[in-house]
């Protein structure tokens, strides 16, 4: 597990840069903060998206903070992806390919189950902790249009950006009997760069008009959730140790409306030929190290799921995020494009055909299933975004260093912008694993 720990802490240092090469050509992350990363880690994804209300012993959900008290083992978990995706205006499409890793997580039981067996005493509490690194979002595009105009003829505008955000994150939560609450504190950062150029083609002594703007942000974030979970036969069990669990699992979570900082480091509008590689001729304007602020909006989630022992467990959520009281004084194209309030609504879960089966592997691995449907805070023409997809995923158990983890590998069919004017198809991969060890925080005693 030493190991293990430098390679998170190595990672937390690449994965900025890893990211940051590997945006892809998303045309909509032109508006607000760029395209949103989903918080929910892999093999919640491959089930839609169920972090409100999802627990579990051995993977680690940071959606709801108040699930890693039931952490049963330590978990490292990391995630990557790859998605092809197509854009549609209706004349032309393009397809192209783009990866991330997306993100990097460690959790722990605060104290061992084992020392409860040991001791055969159990305590009225249980304490959970996470760390965890992750984009928060992309901001990746490069697109052209032309047209003609009488008098000038053919004008060529390029647009493109590139960037993202991130946040670092601190999860505690506490579980007493049925109840767990938790809450995740967080520090954001990240920088976005925007670049238009306009260009006269037939014009033989026109110059390029270039507009850039680059700025970072920063900022502390922090979030809390609640969840009740309810053994629905415990007489049964009480009865005969070895009947399955049917538990039923409520879930809400919060994300506070909190401020951040904002740095302009550059705005440049100017002139330059068509060869002088981003070299000024005449500068317009220039604005750099002008400081500003920005908001983010208020979070909220709630969801429930249905668990028979192992055997399956289906659920749904629900979240909302009020997007429209978002502000950031650096991003300049927020005047013209306002965001909108945005919702999401998911279904799904798992199916394992007997985790208890020692010579069939495939009966112990999960099957994961879901589907989901969302707005997105951008307006475009005056229409706001929505995506909708299917999601299916495994999770691969396997030995490593004597105790059982996961490969969790999936697969997402969906689509962005139906009826807009681009719309997105896509198809993502994922690929991710989960680490566990049970043998932190052992009390040992000697005889």
């Amino acid at each position: 597990m030493q190991y293990r720990i430098i390679a998170f802490l190595f990672s937390f240092l690449v994965i900025a840069q890893v990211s940051a090469q590997t945006n892809g050509n998303s045309p909509y992350s032109r508006y607000g903060i760029g395209d949103l990363v989903d918080e929910n880690f892999l093999h919640l994804r491959n089930m839609g998206s169920l972090g409100s209300s999802y627990v579990d012993g051995h993977h680690i959900n940071i959606v709801n903070p108040a699930s890693l008290a039931s952490l049963r083992a330590t978990a490292f978990d990391i995630g990557m992806s790859a998605t092809r995706s197509t854009l549609n205006s209706g004349l032309e499409s393009s397809t192209a390919w783009r990866g991330n890793l997306q993100y990097l997580s460690l959790a722990f039981p605060l104290s061992n189950p084992l020392n409860e067996i040991l001791n055969q005493k159990k305590k009225p509490y249980d304490l959970g902790m996470s760390f965890t690194l992750m984009p928060n979002s992309t901001v990746g595009y490069n697109i052209t249009s032309q047209d003609t105009i009488a008098g000038i003829g053919e004008v060529r505008r390029a647009f493109s950006g590139d960037g993202g955000s991130y946040k670092f994150m601190w999860g505690n939560a506490i579980k007493y009997k049925e109840f767990s609450f938790g809450i995740n504190m967080g520090y954001l950062f990240g920088n976005i760069e925007y670049n238009q150029t306009i260009t006269l083609a037939e014009l033989p002594v026109a110059y390029q008009n270039l507009f850039a703007s680059k700025y970072n942000l920063k900022g502390f974030i922090w979030g809390v959730g609640g969840m009740y979970l309810k053994v629905l036969n415990q007489k049964q069990i009480d009865e005969k140790t070895t009947q399955e669990s049917k538990i039923l699992s409520l879930g809400v979570r919060l994300k506070s409306a909190t401020s951040f900082n904002t740095s302009l480091t550059e705005s440049k509008l100017g002139v330059q030929t068509p060869t002088s590689a981003n070299q000024f001729i005449d500068t317009i304007s220039l604005t750099s190290d002008q400081a500003g602020t920005g908001k983010l909006p208020l979070e909220l989630g709630f969801g429930a799921s249905y668990y028979h022992g192992n055997k399956y467990m289906i659920g749904f959520d629900f979240g909302t995020a009020n997007w429209s009281s978002y502000e950031n004084d650096a991003d300049p194209t927020l005047a013209k494009n306002p965001l909108k309030n945005t919702m999401n609504v998911s279904l799904g879960g798992f199916f394992r055909p007997n985790h208890r089966s020692y010579n069939r592997y495939f009966k112990r691995v999960y099957y994961r299933y879901g589907l989901y449907y969302k707005t997105d805070p951008r307006v475009v023409n005056g229409e706001q975004i929505n995506s909708r997809g299917i999601t299916f995923g495994m999770g691969l158990p396997f030995i490593y260093q004597r105790k059982i983890s996961h490969a969790n590998i999936g697969v997402e069919f969906g689509k962005k912008g139906s009826g807009s004017i681009i719309e997105e198809t896509f198809f993502k991969l994922s690929l991710g694993f989960t680490f566990n060890d049970d043998e932190w925080f052992i009390k040992r005693k000697y005889n």
